[in-house]
């Protein structure tokens, strides 16, 4: 068995940038609260997964683009972005309102 050293995968790294912000910024976490946060105004970043249903995939899409904010699909489902998050159940929407000290917000605007 081999070891590859070097860079991580794309997925491995979004992980590690969404547990930093869960550490040190402030994110909210479900499907209304994020709403909340895109009518607000108060949303940087917006991620979905992937097996959010498609009538609130839609709505979360439209109000985010009515705030200006950009929108990261996750490439995994809601309990795969649940762990990510470092919570013990599922999360299907999550909205970053301060990144604390990742720089995520610069990887979400180029993804």
């Amino acid at each position: 068995r081999t070891l590859k050293m070097g860079k991580k995968s794309g997925q491995e790294g979004m992980n590690a940038k969404l547990a930093l912000v869960m550490k040190s910024g402030k994110a909210l976490l479900g499907y209304k609260q994020t709403l909340k946060a895109l009518r607000t105004g108060k949303s940087k970043l917006v991620f979905v997964s992937n097996n959010l249903r498609p009538l609130q995939k839609s709505e979360v899409e439209y109000y985010a683009m009515l705030a200006r904010t950009s929108v990261h699909y996750y490439n995994g489902n809601n309990v795969q972005m649940g762990t990510a998050c470092g919570r013990h159940h599922r999360v299907s929407t999550l909205a970053i309102t301060d990144a604390g000290d990742s720089d995520i917000l610069k990887e979400g605007e180029s993804a």
